[in-house]
């Protein structure tokens, strides 16, 4: 399986780009996703290599300051990825929002992302997340402290907001280019929506065009093709690669460098984040947390469904690999497009 790359769209992802006062090797990041980009994930990820930058899942700002790292579930990290680690927060208060912030520099990350896009109801009913974008001025506020009280780049990820029109976006990227945000990142969907609907791409080519600073556009690219759309179509500076990433975590190498791979890759990276899990985490966050991420893949095969049913219903990882054995034993026939039913 070797992907069709158009020449410029290679050599463009393959760019080096400046975000504030550092640089990353390519265009093509990981997005932070809870529950999924843990430093487990992160390890195998970086086993493959490409990925021009990568992400923390969504950290409590209120916890940040006095997180242990070796025993916080999301707030821990490889001391060699540090470099090139963004630690996203969520939060409600500025003061709390800079507390976190100021941890994050301290312990040497490459920057620090503000969540504004997270629509899960028990975090919008804290005022945090997409229900920030019903607070404009507090999340402009936000990104200007930030800003003020930390020297790494400051990036945004944030959606449409609660209508479906770009008009808030354009406007929010606007102040929070001007608030100091170094990038942004661009999820084109309504907050209420979470993934009903498809995302509009064009939201985002309205969004670059509205600032000088970096856009990563963000949704539904599962594809190489998608990819050199997303790019074609909305002028953005680079891709957030968000549930393909977890299904293929070789997918930012793959692309890259246009190499081919085999379907026997997918049974040695599940077993491989198995020995990954059982390394950071103790037994049961850890066959939950594989659980969480198995669908992703199942859902890039035809009948996945019954695969990702046989890992649920397992109870520890001896049964977990067994049932990826029986699977992947079968030559299991890769679907054209990733069954939405599973990838959500």
């Amino acid at each position: 399986m070797k992907p069709e790359i158009k020449p410029d769209i290679q050599k463009f992802i393959n760019t080096p780009l400046n975000i504030g006062n550092r640089v990353i090797s390519g265009r093509l990041i990981l997005a932070p996703m809870s529950g999924l980009t843990h430093v487990a994930y992160r390890e195998l990820l970086d086993g493959y290599g490409g990925c021009g930058l990568l992400f923390s899942e969504m950290c409590s700002a209120r916890s940040v300051p006095q997180e242990n790292r070796f025993v916080s579930p999301v707030f821990r990290w490889r001391d060699e990825e540090l470099s090139r680690l963004v630690c996203q927060i969520f939060g409600s208060d500025p003061k709390i929002m800079v507390m976190a912030a100021k941890r994050v520099e301290a312990e040497g990350f490459f920057g620090v992302d503000l969540n504004f896009g997270c629509s899960v109801a028990a975090i919008c009913k804290k005022n945090c997340g997409a229900a920030l974008l019903k607070i404009p001025e507090l999340a402009v506020k936000m990104v200007h402290d930030v800003r003020r009280a930390v020297a790494i780049p400051l990036t945004v990820k944030f959606r449409t907001g609660w209508e479906d029109s770009p008009d808030l976006a354009v406007d929010l990227a606007r102040r929070f280019e001007d608030a100091g945000a170094d990038a942004l990142i661009f999820h084109p969907r309504v907050a209420p929506d979470r993934r009903s609907r498809p995302p509009k791409w064009e939201y985002i080519r309205s969004v670059k065009q509205a600032v000088s600073i970096p856009v990563f556009g963000n949704g539904e690219v599962f594809t190489i093709d998608d990819c050199e759309k997303m790019i074609d179509t909305t002028g953005c500076d680079g891709v957030a690669l968000g549930r393909i990433a977890i299904a293929k975590p070789w997918v930012f190498s793959q692309w890259r460098n246009g190499c081919a791979v085999e379907t026997e890759i997918y049974r040695k990276s599940m077993k491989q984040m198995i020995l990954l899990l059982s390394k950071h985490y103790e037994p049961i966050p850890a066959i939950r947390k594989f659980k969480k991420m198995a669908v992703y893949t199942a859902a890039l095969f035809k009948f996945g469904h019954s695969f990702f049913k046989k890992i649920f219903r397992a109870v520890d990882f001896f049964e977990i690999e067994s049932a990826v054995d029986v699977f992947f034993d079968q030559s299991p026939e890769l679907a054209d497009r990733p069954n939405l039913n599973l990838f959500r």
